[in-house]
């Protein structure tokens, strides 16, 4: 299944948590790796991974299940001990996941050494180490010596109460500059695959094909990602802000949340620029709700949701009407889905399900994906895919990989963005909404 699963079995090894409450943690950004930031938050409250006691990697079509089978037999092995008991605390993995099962990116699940909380004012410390147990024969104790880093049990336990220091806040450096230039596909080949699309959208193949593109730059000082994401921070409070494995973002759509038996998510299709002024800023939200074009970009999006999560529900309810979700830099349409599970679901079973989803996809969703792969032209990667946490019980939040870039480990910085394209989308006024949506990870980059 994975290196990582294969170690395991050999050496018997098990997870060692605890997690304390604190008295105080703000700010966290300052606090996290300024070279490999693990971060999940929104509106200042959420969790900064530290170190890497374990890494889950996975790829191709069973990636997400592979990922929560090993998953779920680590965290029924773990020794938890969890004495804050809030949505984040206790043992946690930060999570990526490739769009597609074609992509040549890898998926990983990082468990980290040291996970620093915040959440409804109360902060929280939780400390994992990798636990070896006794070898039953002197092979098996042998192969147990190839797992770096594992100790006994009291070993284990005395790392888990103080492996590695809280930080203090670094001082805040400036952004880093990145130049971005266009990718594998210029605006001009975007346009003509639009095009594209809504030739075969008109000829009845599908309802609708999300398309994207990427801008490309090259990242000189690791050290400003610290920066680089405080920025998203304070721009776009009340998006999901990230930072996994090199991807990092802010996004404001919410793929699923599971909660002890609740399930949430947020559906996002419609888009349209903010306004010069307050009167021109509210015609743009009203046209955008009355927009035609829009509303059935988005309800197809939300049937899409409905019919992934309808099956793992008891019930499921809906907003009545979408509503305008603001930005700082436009105006989406969005509709909210709340429920309780029925069938013992976790976060990662249902990010399986609905993964992906017809705003980042289309509709029908088979066909869709075929139409993008064709006429995209480059690998998405993580873009668009899943990124989030997960916890020992199944418990996560996850939201779907958008205004983001991946930082790969050469410094190449790749950014996305894409548009959902219906029958009657317009080439320049598609390539005119990836620049919108461009705006936040650019700008983050001093752009």
């Amino acid at each position: 299944m994975t290196n990582t699963d294969a170690a395991l079995e050999r050496s018997r090894s098990r997870l060692v948590v605890r997690t304390e409450p604190v008295d105080e943690l703000a700010p966290l950004i300052p606090r996290a790796d300024p070279r490999h930031p693990l971060l999940w938050m929104r509106r200042g409250e959420g969790i900064v991974g530290l170190g890497e006691t374990l890494r889950i990697e996975t790829s191709g079509v069973d990636r997400v299940a592979d990922a929560a089978a090993v998953w779920t037999e680590l965290s029924a092995d773990a020794d938890i001990d969890d004495r804050v008991g809030l949505p984040g605390t206790g043992l946690v993995a930060f999570g990526a996941f490739a769009f597609a099962d074609e992509s040549a990116s890898t998926s990983v699940l990082i468990v980290p050494e040291l996970v620093l909380g915040r959440r409804d004012g109360r902060a929280w410390v939780t400390r994992i180490a990798l636990a070896e147990r006794p070898a039953e024969t002197d092979a098996d104790a042998d192969d147990d010596a190839d797992l770096a880093g594992a100790g006994t049990e009291d070993d284990a336990d005395a790392a888990a109460s103080g492996s590695l220091e809280i930080p203090e806040p670094a001082p805040r450096r400036r952004v880093p500059r990145v130049t971005f230039e266009p990718g594998a596909v210029p605006p001009e080949r975007y346009e003509a695959a639009v095009a594209e699309a809504v030739r075969r959208i008109d000829g009845g193949e599908l309802a609708k094909v999300v398309l994207a593109r990427e801008l490309v730059g090259e990242l000189h000082e690791e050290d400003g990602l610290r920066a680089t994401i405080h920025r998203l921070a304070e721009d776009y409070p009340d998006t999901w802000v990230f930072a996994v494995d090199g991807l990092i973002g802010a996004s404001p759509e919410t793929l699923v949340r599971v909660d002890h038996g609740t399930v949430s998510a947020r559906v996002l299709a419609g888009t349209t620029s903010r306004g010069a002024g307050e009167a021109s800023d509210r015609e743009r939200a009203v046209a955008l709700t009355e927009s035609a074009k829009d509303r059935a970009e988005h309800a197809l999006a939300v049937a899409s949701a409905v019919k992934r999560l309808e099956p793992h529900t008891a019930r499921l309810d809906a907003s009545p009407e979408p509503f305008t979700l603001q930005l700082p830099n436009l105006w989406h349409l969005a509709t909210d889905l709340k429920g309780t599970l029925g069938d013992g679901s976790s976060a990662l079973d249902l990010v399986r399900a609905v993964h992906p989803t017809a705003a980042v996809a289309g509709t029908p969703r088979r066909v869709a994906l075929s139409v993008l792969a064709e006429l995209e032209g480059f690998d998405r990667g993580r873009y668009a895919g899943p990124v989030g946490w997960v916890d020992g019980d199944g418990d996560g939040e996850w939201a779907i990989a958008l205004r983001c870039a991946q930082i790969d480990v050469d410094g190449t910085v790749r950014a996305y963005a894409g548009c959902g394209i219906v029958h009657d989308s317009v080439p320049a006024d598609e390539l005119a909404e990836t620049d919108m949506k461009f705006r936040p990870i650019v700008e983050a980059f001093g752009g």
